[in-house]
Formats: C-alpha cells, sequence, structure tokens
C-alpha cells in the first residue's frame, strides 16, 4: 500500500484557516517580528485561582488515574444542578456525560445519531469545524444562509421549508462563533418545535454582555447540549467539557466514550467541581466578563471607524464579525496580506462557510492595549488600501 494513502474521510476534511493562520503568525515571530493576535478565540486570562489550587490538590492526591467512563458521579450532579439553577430546567446526572473538552462531546453526538446521508442544519456562517465533525460521522452539513441585518439568526419559518425526510438535526450556536451574537428564546423555541433533534452548542454561555443566554432545554428535552470549561472559566488546556442527552442515548454514548476516550482526566474533573461552586470563582468571573465588555464596545467602535461594517452588535463571546466586502472578495488571502504587512493575526470569513466570505473575524481575547495597537495597524493599512 502507498505510504501517501489517506482515506476518504480524512482526506475530506477541511482545513481550520484560524490555525494557518496562527502558525503562520508564530512563523513570523520566530523571525523577530511584532504580531497582535486577534485571530485566536482562547481566553487570554490565567483559570481562576480557587480552580488552580483544587487541581493542584487534586494532584497531590494522585487523582491522576481513569474515572467512571461518563465521569465523576459528583460533577454530573453537580452539572446537572448549574442547569438548574441557571436557566430552571431538570437534568439527571445520568444524563450527563464528561468529556476531553467540548469536541469530543459533538464528535460523541453525532456518531451515535447519523447514519450516511442523514442532515445536519448548520448555520452559514457557523463555527469552522462543525461541517467535518457531521461529515467525519458519514452525515451531510446542510448549509443554512444566515445574514448580519438580523444579527445572523435562523429564520424557522425559512428552516422549515428547507426540511427533509433526511433532515437528523438542527445546530445551533447561541452565543455563536463567529458572529458574537445571540439566539432569542422565540426562535429557539420556534426550532425546537420544527420536529429534528437540536444540537445546541453552549460553550459560551456566561459570556453575554447584554441581555440573556437561554438554553435549548428550555424548550425541548429532544436536544442535545454541548458546553463545557474553556472558554468562560479560562481552562482551555485542562481539556474539560460535557455533553447532556436524552436518557435514551446514554448507554450508546457511554459505549463510544468506553471505545474512543476512556475517560476526561481525573484531576481535571475534581478541579471542575471547584469551578461550579458558588464563592471565588464567581467574583473571577465578573470581574473577566466587566473586562470583555470593555473590550468588547472598544473594538466595535474602532473596526467601525476603520470602515468595516457591523449592522448588529455582537453581544456576547468574544467576537466581533466585520463585513469587509468593500475592500475584498477574498478573505482568506486578505487575511494573509494583513498579517504579513499590518502584523495583525484575524481570521478570514470564509473559514466559516460560503456566506461569511468578505467578513474578517476578530477576537477581544487579548489585552485592551493590544487591541488598541492591532487596531491601530489596520487604521493604517486600511487607509493604504
Amino acid at each position: 500500500m502507498p505510504t501517501n494513502h489517506l482515506s476518504r474521510k480524512a482526506a475530506g476534511l477541511k482545513p481550520f484557516m484560524a490555525m494557518d493562520i496562527l502558525e503562520r503568525a508564530q512563523e513570523l515571530e520566530r523571525a523577530g517580528r511584532s504580531i497582535i493576535h486577534l485571530s485566536v478565540g482562547e481566553p487570554d486570562f490565567a483559570t481562576p485561582g480557587a480552580i488552580k489550587e483544587a487541581g493542584v490538590t487534586a494532584l497531590q492526591k494522585d487523582l491522576t488515574h481513569y474515572t467512571h467512563s461518563l465521569g465523576l458521579h459528583e460533577l454530573r450532579t453537580a452539572i446537572a444542578e448549574h442547569y438548574h439553577r441557571r436557566y430552571g430546567v431538570r437534568v439527571k446526572a445520568n444524563q450527563v456525560l464528561v468529556t476531553s473538552g467540548t469536541s469530543p462531546a459533538l464528535m460523541l453526538a453525532c456518531a451515535a445519531c447519523l447514519n450516511p446521508g442523514d442532515e445536519v442544519m448548520v448555520s452559514d456562517p457557523g463555527y469552522a469545524c462543525y461541517n467535518n465533525f457531521i461529515s467525519y460521522c458519514d452525515g451531510t452539513p446542510q448549509p443554512v444562509k444566515v445574514y448580519e441585518d438580523n444579527g445572523f439568526q435562523y429564520d424557522p419559518g425559512g428552516l422549515k421549508k428547507t426540511l427533509s425526510p433526511r433532515t437528523r438535526a438542527i445546530l445551533i450556536n447561541s452565543p455563536a462563533n463567529p458572529t458574537g451574537c445571540l439566539l432569542d428564546a422565540d426562535r429557539m423555541k420556534a426550532l425546537a418545535e420544527l420536529g429534528p433533534v437540536i444540537f445546541s452548542d453552549e460553550i459560551y454561555h456566561g459570556l453575554v454582555y447584554e441581555g440573556r443566554e437561554h438554553s435549548i432545554l428550555e424548550f425541548t428535552d429532544n436536544a442535545f447540549v454541548f458546553n463545557g470549561f474553556s472558554k468562560l472559566y479560562a481552562m482551555t488546556g485542562w481539556r474539560l467539557g460535557y455533553l447532556i442527552a436524552p436518557a435514551r442515548y446514554m448507554r450508546t454514548l457511554q459505549t463510544l466514550q468506553q471505545s474512543f476516550l476512556i475517560s476526561a482526566p481525573h484531576f481535571a474533573q475534581a478541579a471542575a467541581l471547584e469551578a461550579l461552586k458558588p464563592g471565588p470563582v464567581e467574583r473571577d468571573l465578573e470581574k473577566m466578563r466587566a473586562i470583555y465588555d470593555e473590550r468588547r464596545r472598544f473594538m466595535i467602535r474602532r473596526v467601525r471607524e476603520i470602515g468595516l461594517k457591523v449592522a448588529v452588535e455582537p453581544t456576547g463571546a468574544f467576537y466581533v464579525f466585520a463585513n469587509a466586502r468593500r475592500f475584498t472578495s477574498s478573505s482568506y488571502d486578505f487575511a494573509f496580506r494583513i498579517l504579513e504587512e499590518a502584523g495583525v493575526g484575524v481570521t478570514p470569513g470564509i473559514d466559516f462557510g460560503a456566506n461569511g466570505e468578505g467578513f474578517i473575524r476578530f477576537s477581544y481575547a487579548n489585552s485592551l492595549e493590544n487591541i488598541s495597537t492591532g487596531l491601530d495597524r489596520l487604521e493604517q493599512f486600511f487607509r493604504g488600501l
């Protein structure tokens, strides 16, 4: 067999362009260039101290072994209680599966639900890797165009007309990557009433600066919820997420977890228990939220001053998705030009779907000082166009 023989599944996956930008930026930095990173969707804050202390204590207690494949019972109970406290929904601990990050949770759900040819409705633009998860599990992603003028929200009535007998799920993400926008409650309820199962990516919950986010579980039990500790708690490197699913799927999900992932890290699960407790961590989160909000308002103003369009102000996550179509028809090439000439890393809109072409995603998961410097550089760049 030739050494370069690839499976069709692997060969068909699309690269994550945000990482292409980041890796080129790192090459430039190694060569001595000053680069401002406004492309990466990762909190720049340290993990709150109480969580780190809990992790250290767990390591000192040698909590470094396999746990139950579904996760620590105490953590699953705490997650269920968190959803009841925050959203008023009833979730049982045996409906929760703790995973090594939120991405594996999505992979497990797709593997459990999709047969070849099953369709999953996905917003366009939407998170770059959704289509890869769906395709790798033999499903067919069906892009649904959403538009800036109404905050990139699904139109449930229009979506209903596109459903087919093969439609297995509708994937929602609120607050959303790349747009930072929230789905309103009425639209979520209408989507839940369409019939297909809802895949709800809730990883940016808690990072909301105006209004309130809703869990899909407020409107239906026919849903898979993906969440975790990476974004809100600044725990990306701890690799800890979870999946909430209807009880009838749990044994299959557990079998998949046992076979492919075994269990999430023991010490990280122990630390996450501290994250969900009321007290010091909540105060740390409020401080981080306030800083993100300051950055958000600053970035929106400066991006508009530069000449880019932000039709509806984003109110969640840590992204601004700006329309740059008056400057470019190839956001991929344009993003690399910005990186090389201005020394600023941004993510091309085409990474998030064909309907994102001509947009640029900015991340404000960086210090206000760096954001200001980066946008000053961009202002000079755009003046020269």
